[in-house]
């Protein structure tokens, strides 16, 4: 018998350890069986229906809790269920890119299947370590006059797109797609509507850059478990790319969704509810995601931009607040610059980057601080410049203010079609704080 034919039978598994259910409730499944570990999957028998996956989501003396990744009306108390090898990998390869895939890595474009020929198998506990990670020198453009010039980035730099709803966020995200550099991009939408998944996929199939995208999604009527494997799926794609020294773009919208994901499989592993009901798995879960983005040295880069949706305009709800303190920088949107149809919508003095410093010129940096200056000093004087009691000659630094700002509205008002290179982003900051030139 060779050698082969020896090593299949060895390997075999001809009667695999199983449990069988012994609780069902809203978004958990409680089984006495098999040995798992948290994160480890298992497939229950649904009758009439085959199997559902499900992920182990707290163990104890008494047995397993599982999160299912499908509704649970099929199983009922007693179904078998078996633990499934295999369940923390992630496939990723070169097919993957110009298609749209599922948290499980099925084909959802109508294109077919993804040959298994070109998938590598991508754990999901892939690590750097902290020395072996950097910050790209290379300057990561977008195009886009208020970040290019006063927040700018880096490849490998993690930024986080912080507003409430309906302010110009997924538009924003998408004008990035379709202007900034990169080798591979992936797109992560978690807990969109199924409408806003099509428009997102059909604007990057218009474009000429589909063939060098991604994108993963799950919806928001899909399980917990399958909103967060989602983000895993797409940040074993990008790392996968980085690995081959490619400069990659992750975008996800939104992260505050997988938070909530989170939140409601731990209160299905029954944690506790924490800050604003959020269990702590959260706080401990979200940051883990985050590291795992960013620059290798040596190597390829994930530029990671994170959408962050904010429970109010105010944004200092509980993830807000964690992610800031997580990211090497953010960008703000303003309501009132939304509702003024001044697009994209950023507000410059609540935004920062924290590698301006490394990635700006002396004359740069002076340049933007500027700008920082003028603007801050005319929303402080705007009561009394709208309200007519401030008079000209006053305060020169306020009359400096009045003078550039329609300059500096102009600078940072930009379409959704218009790009800008970083040489005209310059020289029209510069222009702005002279005061003298038309800023287109």
């Amino acid at each position: 018998m060779s050698d082969a034919i020896v090593s299949r039978i060895l390997e075999a598994d001809y009667a695999p350890p199983c449990g069988s259910v012994t609780a069902l409730g809203q978004g958990f499944v409680a089984a006495d069986g098999p040995a798992a570990g948290v994160g480890d999957y298992c497939s229950i028998d649904a009758a009439g229906t085959g199997t559902i996956l499900a992920e182990v989501v707290s163990v104890s003396r008494t047995g397993l809790r599982l999160s299912p990744l499908a509704p649970t009306r099929a199983i009922s108390l007693g179904a078998k269920v078996v633990r499934m090898p295999g369940g923390r990998d992630f496939p990723a390869g070169d097919a993957f890119a110009g298609r749209a895939i599922d948290a499980l890595g099925r084909p959802i474009d109508g294109l077919g299947d993804i040959g298994c020929s070109s998938q590598a198998a991508a754990a999901s506990a892939t690590r750097v370590e902290a020395l072996d990670r950097a910050v790209g020198a290379a300057r990561f453009t977008t195009g886009i006059r208020a970040i290019d010039g006063l927040l700018p980035m880096a490849q490998g730099q993690r930024v986080g797109i912080f507003a409430a709803s309906g302010v110009g966020k997924t538009s924003l995200i998408e004008q990035l797609l379709e202007q900034a550099q990169f080798d591979r991009a992936v797109i992560c939408l978690v807990g969109e509507r199924g409408r806003e998944v099509a428009k997102v996929w059909d604007a990057v199939t218009r474009g000429d850059r589909g063939s060098r995208v991604a994108l993963v999604a799950a919806t928001a009527d899909e399980s917990p478990a399958l909103r967060v494997r989602a983000i895993e799926q797409a940040l074993a794609l990008a790392e996968h790319w980085r690995a081959e020294g490619k400069d990659v773009l992750l975008l996800v919208d939104s992260i505050s969704r997988v938070a909530t994901a989170l939140r409601e499989i731990g209160l299905a592993a029954g944690e506790p509810p924490a800050a604003r009901g959020y269990t702590a798995n959260v706080f401990s879960a979200v940051p883990r995601l985050v590291e795992r983005c960013g620059a290798v040295r040596g190597g390829g880069a994930v530029t990671a931009i994170l959408s962050v949706l904010s429970e109010t305009d105010d944004v200092d709800d509980p993830i807000v607040e964690l992610m800031k303190s997580v990211l090497d920088g953010h960008i703000v949107l303003s309501r009132s610059l939304a509702e003024r149809r001044h697009y994209p919508a950023i507000d410059i003095a609540r935004s920062v980057s924290r590698l301006s410093d490394e990635l700006l010129s002396e004359e740069q940096a002076e340049a933007a601080a500027n700008v920082f200056r003028l603007h801050a000093t005319y929303e402080e004087a705007r009561p009394m410049i709208e309200s007519g009691l401030y008079v000209a000659g006053s305060s020169s630094e306020i009359d400096r203010a009045i003078e550039a700002h329609p300059h500096l509205m102009r600078f940072l008002r930009q379409g959704r079609r218009e790009t800008c290179s970083i040489d005209e982003t310059e020289a029209e900051l510069t222009a702005v704080t002279a005061g003298a030139h038309h800023v287109a």
